[in-house]
């Protein structure tokens, strides 16, 4: 699968930081006076980042990318220092990547790497490499010499596993008025397919629901009716600009995530329709072949048809 991904060149880089809090993602950061992305697996190819840039160090290139491995990646970084490994590993722990970030610091251990600050041999790396070591990653570069941070909370990833008849149970002891109806039956965050991570958690062998924006809001009962044990994301066919990137999004979940289904919904306006266009035209280019189904909604939010392809 090609991916677009953005590239620094570290020789024109000053470390200014504009770059930050534009990158949407949150995957890159100001270590040691430079811009580093800090993981490719958050990072969209978007480009936000590019014109906010003086130096114009920061370019997008378009390259064959194999299904994520957290190791290769780690080869990558352990090059680059300390601190960008410290920051990498706080990356994967704020987007709730627990399975990367366990293997990330396996192949610390395994590859004996080094934790332990400059001069200081007291430790022994099974220490330094041990889940300890993200309490230094906590503070480890959130302000540089630029004085941005990296990370947007609407951004990150987070896999809602609750018990939703406790969560019930102990809003009713507070108050009755507190529990709807109609509960949500939201399973993570983000939802917009430019923001999600189709490596994800909650998308590995997932049903999901791609739906248009507009579902949501004409569809009463979407939540309970569609959502339900599913996962979601959601575009806008017409106005979301850069969909080649959301058919990439769609081959990876199909291929690595290994979805299991994927349910498409849209309104019955002709601007629509290109959201199927886009399910399809992943599914023909991706290496595995799953129940593709088509939902259309009326604009008084009646399920119009239904069917399978």
């Amino acid at each position: 699968m090609n991916r677009t991904i953005v590239k620094i060149d570290e020789e024109k880089c000053t470390g200014c930081g504009l770059c930050i809090p534009n990158c949407h993602e949150g995957a890159l950061q100001i270590i040691d006076s430079k811009a580093r992305l800090i993981s490719d697996l958050f990072c969209d190819g978007l480009g936000a980042c590019l014109g906010h840039c003086p130096e114009g160090a920061i370019t997008l290139e378009e390259r064959e990318a194999e299904p994520y491995d957290e190791k290769k990646v780690m080869a990558l970084i352990v090059k680059q220092g300390r601190n960008t490994v410290l920051a990498h590993l706080q990356h994967l722990k704020e987007h709730n990547e627990s399975e990367f970030l366990r293997q990330a610091i396996e192949f610390i251990k395994e590859n004996n790497i080094d934790m332990s600050p400059e001069g200081d041999t007291s430790k022994p790396v099974s220490h330094i490499a041990s889940i300890d070591m993200l309490k230094q990653a906590q503070a480890a570069h959130k302000h540089d010499e630029g004085g941005c941070g990296g990370g947007c909370p609407g951004s990150r990833t987070i896999d809602f596993k609750i018990d939703l008849k406790q969560v019930e149970e102990a809003a009713l002891a507070v108050s009755p008025t507190l529990v709807g109806e109609a509960p949500s039956e939201l399973r993570q965050w983000p939802v917009q397919l430019h923001l999600v991570n189709p490596s994800a958690s909650y998308l590995r062998n997932a049903d999901v629901v791609l739906s248009a924006d507009c579902v949501a809001f004409s569809m009463g009962n979407f939540h309970n009716y569609f959502l339900k044990g599913k996962s979601l994301a959601i575009a806008c066919p017409k106005l979301d600009t850069n969909k080649e990137v959301y058919v990439d999004k769609l081959v990876s979940m199909i291929s690595d995530s290994k979805i299991n289904t994927l349910t498409v919904v849209m309104m019955e306006v002709p601007c629509c329709g290109g959201l199927m266009g886009m399910a399809q035209m992943a599914l023909q280019r991706s290496e595995r072949k799953i129940p593709l189904k088509q939902v259309i909604i009326s604009v008084q939010g009646e399920i119009m048809k239904e069917e399978w392809f």
